[in-house]
Formats: C-alpha cells, structure tokens, sequence
C-alpha cells in the first residue's frame, strides 16, 4: 500500500509517498524505516523511476519507506535555488520526524537512503541526527560546492554571483544557493557517524567518481563504531539508467539492510 502526504516545514508543504511494509516480517513486530533523499534538482521519482521501484523493492522486503520532494522540487512548495543545503538537512530531519513518530517503525532501524547531492545531504543529517542509525549512499556527492558548481558549469556560478541568479534546466539558482554548498565538508564529517554504511558507486558515473566512494569509505573505517560496506557496479552511470543496473543497486541495498540484523546478532553473541 502506498500512501500519498504532505509534509510540514516551517512555511513549506514536502509533498512525500509513504510506502508500508507488503512482505517480510508484517505480523505486528515494528519495521524498518527508510528515507529517499533525492539529489540534485531531482524529484521523489527519480530519474527513470528509481527511487519508485527502489521504494516498493524494500517495502516488499519488510520496511517501511518514504520518499519526499525537497522543497522547490517536484511537486514541493518553495524555491529550490534560494533554500541551500543546510535547509535540505532541516526538511531531511522532518522527514525523520514523520517516520520516528510512527508506533509501527523501530527507532533503532532508521535509514537515510541518499543519491548524489542526496547522499551528502543523509550524511549531513546523520551526524547531525542520532536517530539515524544506517546509512546507504549512492553515488554520493563528496565536495557540494565543487561537485555543483562543475555541473552546473563555471559560467553558470559566475552568472549567479553577478547578476544574482542563474538558469539551470529551468531552475533558478541564487548566490545563497552556492553559499550554502561552500559550508558543508561531508569528507570532513563523515568519521562523526557511527552507525553503519553502505556505498554504491557505477564505474561510469561521469557525473561523481566512483573515487568517492573508495575514499569515503576510507574514512568510514578510521572510526571506533560502525562498520561500512562498498559495491561497485561495473558500468552503471550515476542514476543507473538500465533495468540491470537498477536492479542490482536495488538489491544490493536490500540484502545488505537484512543482513545487519543477522550481522549483529551474531557479533552480540559472539561478545557475550
């Protein structure tokens, strides 16, 4: 079942689709939660139904998942070029509000799945939101400002620093847009999670290195707790625009969240 909602921040309406549990363990125990962070200029859809089929692909599996549009996205109120992203991690906490309040969702199993810019707006919220126990990235953005700025193109920034705004595909984005890139270092936050992580990078993404990843999760083994997890998916470009590719991130992620139970189950016994 698939139920569509709005979700409320300061003076915006989210427009989200929550996902409930169609397989797995539905006999009344509480479930999983995950967050879609789409990325870039992007929508709860995801390019070529991603984050759709993504979503009824982990709901089958037992979890409760919420997809959302960031404000001035999708069907979202507000304007995306002048929000930034310190507001994408405060509407990514409301959207954590809206799954933590659920009676049915286990606090101790609350996911933030990011793509892209997306990615780096779930590990900002993470170390921000103790809540946020798991994290799975795809394809992450590691350096916000560089990593827009280049696809939005050189001339594109300079535009908007000089005449006060710039057209990229119809949006419009604004100094204060840029500015709130040039705050967030996610490299240099990353060691502040200590929950668990999976990385999913195609080796022809010509949008975000696969590079990324390997040096993310670099980082993610220098901390005391957690552990992190990296696939590469041979030929998969950034959003992963084939049925094989899709399917195979989509399992990937879906194995890899039921197997953390069994993974500290076992370390817990194995403790004791």
């Amino acid at each position: 079942m698939e139920k569509q909602l709005v979700l409320k921040h300061e003076e915006l309406n989210l427009t989200a689709t929550l996902h409930y549990p169609t397989g797995g363990d539905v006999s009344g125990g509480k479930n999983q939660a995950i967050i879609i962070c789409h990325g870039f200029v992007g929508s709860r859809i995801g390019v070529d139904r991603l984050f759709v089929k993504a979503a009824r692909a982990l709901a089958a599996a037992g979890s409760y998942v919420l997809r959302f549009d960031y404000g001035g996205c999708g069907e979202s109120d507000g304007n995306y070029g002048e929000l930034g992203l310190e507001s994408m991690i405060a509407q990514t906490r409301t959207a954590i509000d809206y799954v933590a309040s659920m009676d049915a969702v286990d606090p101790q199993r609350i996911v933030l799945l990011g793509h892209s810019l997306g990615g780096a707006t779930a590990l900002l919220t993470a170390v921000r939101d103790r809540r946020v126990k798991r994290l799975v990235l795809w394809s992450p953005v590691a350096y916000p400002f560089t990593d827009i700025v280049r696809i939005v193109s050189r001339a594109g920034y300079d535009e908007a620093i000089e005449k006060g705004s710039t057209d990229y595909t119809g949006y419009s984005l604004k100094p204060e847009f840029f500015n709130s890139l040039q705050e967030h270092q996610p490299f240099q936050d990353a060691k502040r999670f200590g929950g668990d992580v999976l990385l999913i990078h195609g080796t022809s993404d010509d949008v975000i290195p696969a590079d990324y990843s390997f040096l993310y999760q670099k980082v993610f083994w220098t901390r005391s707790e957690g552990i992190c997890d990296k696939e590469i998916i041979f030929q998969a470009n950034h959003t992963y625009s084939t049925r094989k590719h899709q399917e195979e991130a989509i399992n990937v992620t879906r194995n890899w969240l039921s197997g953390l139970d069994r993974r500290h189950e076992e370390w817990h016994h194995w403790s004791i």
